[in-house]
């Protein structure tokens, strides 16, 4: 019997759970694709069960468990910041008995009732845990390591260090002062969902220009030499109501927050270019004051602000660093391996296994569920739809090419599912990234969602140099880099800049699908031991096209978590207007399938984004 360490994050958003054994992950997932409710923050019964079945274990087996959080400490930051702003705080403070005090104390109780047995519990506090998942797994000896977020107990933003076994943070910046919610603030202002319109903002950015930049270092933020910052309480809201922003800041911006679903005007793409700005020069400096700190080489990233993929990729270009690595899940649901690793490394006294010879511990961060040949062929029958066998000499590659050469949009079910917000090949949507139309053809037709959103390319990783301007990896989908200026295209200037539409269709390279406004892509690297399948589609692919890319979408419509099991991948192929459906080694052609009217009713099953 080995030794199994079960971590656990819930109670906030994104529950998950993760297990190692003997130190190693062998499985992690999160909570939601398993419920099929996003971001969901309820106890992971589901995902807790995943992982004692891919270890093979009852709950009597566990050596240990961790929570990511110290629910005494984030008891404290309640009480004390609620009398700190009081009276105002009162609102605030209900709000945060009922859902914190509900709930997060009694973690033992659920694992209790739902385990039934007595197995050591470990609180780990919450950057911690961050900090854990970014340096235990990664591939470094020793590392510099960076962790920006909404907020754990007190901190929001933590600057440590990784060595041998060891993880230790240094300084760090406590709330109400906190990257992560002046960000989410503007998301809130701009229309979007907290939490989970983050991306989209980012997404926004490069359609405006940083106009309220200065605006906003001059009344919301005063940030330091060495990165520090804090907020001008004025103009929040999270403090002491149930909002992010005070009328102050809307009056500040010109008026009332937009509406979810309206119109995007070029004011809401300049507010996301500028706080885009604010928060790449904090992330700069923050960076560079931490390479001062430690004298170490390398840099690991977590916290929800670290899947900021463009100040990731700033940072990158700034050569603070010699080498970067960021948890996949560098949000709440990563802190359940890091806790976890935590647990088995303080608690039990474990020592740090040496890093893969992949890289790193996170195996490309497939470490979700897998489902045999066997089980999706007798779905398939069960469900009466017709489809046939790919050619086991190359799983289908060719013909997987063949077909994205014909511009078919592919959705690709193969293997592990991912552990993290990125689908990097195992639950993905893949089209032809040279044709104009499959970003409008996605977006549109087969995610449903926002036309003004970019697609991501993922390239064999020996080829990436000759599209973009990087020198470095990049597995997991967590930096945006420039396409090569050989690639460019230069369309005719927009005469009407509130156009989105217009923008969007210029064709601004020769891969037009994955090349955003501002000729950026966010780019994911592939190499044949990570993830020997992909890389076959994308050789056969080069081979018959000269182009070693393709765009890489998750597997998934608007507002629904990334597909989990080959029913989710078949459900949201019937809804859409996906191609072609690979299920391991079997494949679906929409040709083979009798047209019928197209029920929309299922979208009102998600709560939109």
């Amino acid at each position: 019997m080995g030794r199994y360490v079960l971590g656990v994050s819930a109670f906030y958003h994104d529950s998950a759970a993760a297990i190692l054994k003997n130190g190693k992950i062998i499985a992690a997932a999160q909570e939601e694709r398993f419920t099929r409710k996003k971001h969901d923050a309820r106890f992971p019964t589901n995902a807790i069960n995943y992982c004692l079945e891919e270890a093979e274990i009852d709950g009597s087996d566990l050596s240990a468990i961790a929570f990511y959080d110290d629910p005494a400490l984030t008891a404290d930051r309640i009480i004390r910041s609620s009398i700190a702003f009081a009276p105002s705080s009162q609102t605030h403070f209900i709000k945060a008995v009922k859902s914190f005090f509900g709930v997060k104390p009694y973690f033992r109780n659920y694992i209790e009732k739902m385990l039934k047995c007595d197995v050591p519990i470990f609180h780990a506090r919450h950057h911690y845990s961050h900090a854990a998942s970014a340096f235990y797994p990664s591939p470094f000896e020793e590392a510099a390591i960076l962790c920006v977020d909404g907020v754990g107990e007190w901190a929001t933003t933590s600057l440590g260090l990784g060595k041998g076994d060891k993880v230790n943070i240094l300084k760090d910046i406590r709330y109400p002062h906190s990257l992560g919610l002046l960000y989410s603030s503007f998301t809130y202002y701009c229309g979007f969902r907290v939490n989970s319109g983050e991306y989209k903002l980012m997404g926004l950015a490069p359609y405006g220009k940083p106009v309220y930049a200065d605006k906003i270092k001059s009344n919301l933020i005063d940030i330091k030499a060495d990165g520090s910052f804090r907020l001008n309480l004025d103009y929040f809201d999270y403090q002491n109501g149930l909002t992010l922003t005070s009328n102050r800041f809307h009056q500040l911006f010109g008026g009332s927050p937009r509406l979810p679903e309206s119109r995007i005007t070029r004011k809401e793409m300049d507010l996301a270019a500028s706080i885009q700005v604010v928060t790449e020069e904090i992330m700069i400096k923050l960076a560079r004051y931490l390479r001062k700190l430690t004298d170490l080489r390398n840099l690991c990233m977590a916290g929800g602000v670290a899947l900021n993929c463009v100040a990731n990729g700033k940072i990158l270009q700034e050569g603070i660093f010699d080498e970067i690595w960021i948890q996949p899940a560098a949000g709440d649901a990563g802190c359940a391996i890091g806790a976890a690793y935590l647990a088995d490394i303080e608690m039990l006294g474990s020592k740090r296994v040496a890093p893969l010879n992949t890289g790193d511990m996170q195996s490309g961060s497939f470490i979700g569920p897998e489902f045999s040949e066997y089980e999706i062929e007798a779905f398939l029958k069960r469900v009466g739809a017709p489809y046939h066998k790919l050619d086991p000499a190359d799983d289908g590659a060719s013909e997987i090419a063949k077909l994205l050469n014909e511009k078919k949009i592919v959705g690709m079910f193969s293997g592990r599912m991912e552990f993290g917000p990125r689908a990097l090949g195992g639950r993905s949507i893949l089209g032809d990234p040279r044709s104009a139309e499959t970003q409008s053809r996605m977006n549109l037709k087969i995610k449903f969602r926002e036309s003004f959103r970019p697609f991501a390319p993922i390239v064999l990783k020996s080829r990436a140099k000759d599209f973009f301007e990087i020198d470095s990896d990049s597995p997991y989908m967590l930096l945006v880099v420039p396409v090569r200026e050989d690639h460019r295209l230069y369309p005719e200037p927009i005469l009407d800049s509130e156009d989105m539409l217009q923008i969007v269709n210029s064709v601004r390279s020769d891969v037009p699908a994955i090349t955003h406004v501002d000729y950026s892509a966010r780019i994911q690297t592939v190499t044949e031991d990570v993830n020997p399948r992909m890389y076959s589609i994308l050789k056969a692919f080069d081979e018959l096209t000269g182009c070693p890319l393709l765009v890489n979408s998750s597997f998934n419509v608007r507002s629904e978590p990334i597909v989990c099991t080959p029913e989710d991948a078949f459900r949201c192929f019937l809804r859409t207007e996906i191609d072609v459906l690979v299920l391991g080694d079997h494949i679906l052609y929409r040709s083979d399938f009798p047209k019928t009217e197209i029920d929309e009713s299922w979208k009102k099953e998600f709560e939109l984004d």
